[in-house]
């Protein structure tokens, strides 16, 4: 069974959106370089430097299943039925979309109205050996409350918001211990680290 890995891209202070859910500068590196990294959306290709597209290629390829919250899948309307990232999707929720389900026909989406663990379960039958990618937040929050996140993965950005998403909010559980980093990439106006997860 692969690994549940948490990640974004994140501001000094913490944020991984504004409070609107738009990402400001936080997504700069995506496009300010000169190797180019297409994406499942043919009209979204990033455009990174070497280093940064070493690392994207990388982990996007470790991908089997991707676990987000009911909000981001709003917030991006299903990504139109493919995510970007090309991997199947779980969405935690408390009601299942009928409407986009029905104009999404074969959209490899799945919801779950259980909660967190049985979304994560659901992800893991899916990605067999492959990494389950949690998108940050409160599906974040959840699964390091519940002990299911085996890594944190932050990209760094060098930007101060002042306020926003962050990126697991008010925990019910306090002092997470996170290893030293296992993988650390200077990149240009982004640092691309991974924690593993102490239990």
């Amino acid at each position: 069974m692969g690994k549940v890995v948490s990640s974004a891209m994140m501001s000094l202070d913490g944020f991984i959106a504004k409070e609107d859910n738009t990402i400001g500068r936080l997504f700069d590196s995506l496009g300010n370089g000169e190797v180019e990294v297409p994406t499942a959306s043919p009209d979204i290709t990033f455009r990174m430097t070497p280093k940064t597209a070493a690392y994207w290629r990388s982990w996007m390829d470790s991908i089997g299943a991707i676990v987000v919250g009911r909000t981001l899948f709003d917030v991006t309307d299903g990504w139109g039925g493919r995510h970007t990232m090309d991997a199947p999707v779980v969405v935690v929720t408390h009601e299942v979309p009928s409407e986009w389900v029905q104009a999404h026909p074969g959209a490899p989406f799945t919801f779950v109205t259980d909660g967190v663990a049985a979304a994560i379960a659901a992800a893991q039958d899916i990605a067999g050996d492959r990494a389950v990618a949690v998108a940050a937040g409160t599906i974040a929050r959840q699964c390091l409350e519940l002990g299911l996140l085996d890594e944190v993965a932050v990209d760094l950005v060098p930007v101060v918001m002042g306020r926003g998403r962050p990126y697991f909010g008010e925990m019910g559980i306090t002092d997470v211990m996170l290893g030293d980093p296992t993988t650390c990439v200077e990149g240009e106006r982004v640092t691309h680290l991974v924690f593993p997860v102490q239990r």
